[in-house]
């Protein structure tokens, strides 16, 4: 019983120094510890994440406003509802009632709020550039604000929002809509330019012009007048 089991250990001690050996043997051969890719070899690709944190180039302020729609703001608006009243004479909730804030001082509109330092301190006041700038990202504009809303992306949506707050208690005149650039495009004329003179064409006309006058019949009167005194030739 013992020689069969002092066999059988032995075996298995047997197999596992030549597992172990095996692994090390293999590491040692497809080189399993080293990192590095050989030389001069590809292997797959790496893959470059998104850049974030830039905002496409659009219409500016004064454009988007031109073009706001209050009712589509209405429709925005209400994911501020479970925090703001707009109504005049509105409750203050976890945010200030926001009628007539178009316009007011930042941090100082809704009396009896308790705004933060953040705000109160921030200056200035609620002007279309400044609401906009609040609304795209309200930690952005006050860092240390207590308003947790990420804020709204979409430039359209900023807009059309401000344009429905507007219809509660006014608002200050809207910035103007940028020029609208009239430069030709390229490979146009400007307006009221024709074309340009052809080369050669000054030349021309004057060659055609001698060339009609040695060209043009005689006259018969001024024929006759030239043929009187000729002798006639036989």
């Amino acid at each position: 019983m013992d020689d069969r089991f002092n066999t059988a250990s032995g075996w298995v001690l047997f197999a596992g120094i030549v597992a172990l050996g095996a692994s090390i043997a293999s590491g040692m051969y497809f080189h399993a510890d080293d990192n590095s890719y050989p030389e001069g070899e590809d292997f797959g690709y790496f893959v470059k994440g998104e850049e974030t944190g830039t905002e496409e180039a659009g219409p500016d302020l004064g454009t988007l406003l031109a073009n706001a729609d209050a009712a589509a703001g209405e429709k925005v608006f209400a994911k501020c509802t479970a925090c703001h009243t707009i109504d005049q004479g509105g409750a203050n909730g976890i945010g200030p009632n926001l009628y007539g804030v178009m316009g007011t001082a930042i941090g100082a509109h809704a009396a009896g709020f308790a705004y933060s330092s953040a705000l109160t301190e921030k200056g200035g006041q609620w002007t279309w550039e400044n609401m906009n700038e609040w609304l795209k990202s309200p930690r952005g504009f006050a860092a240390g604000t207590k308003m947790s809303f990420a804020g709204l992306s979409k430039p359209e949506d900023r807009a059309n929002v401000m344009e429905f707050m507007a219809t509660y208690g006014g608002a200050p005149a809207k910035p103007a809509p940028a020029p609208v650039d009239a430069a030709p495009a390229e490979g146009e004329d400007a307006p009221g330019a024709g074309p340009g003179p052809v080369e050669g064409a000054e030349a021309g006309a004057a060659e055609a012009a001698g060339a009609m006058s040695a060209d043009q019949p005689v006259p018969a009167a001024n024929a006759a007048g030239d043929n009187e005194g000729a002798t006639k030739v036989d």
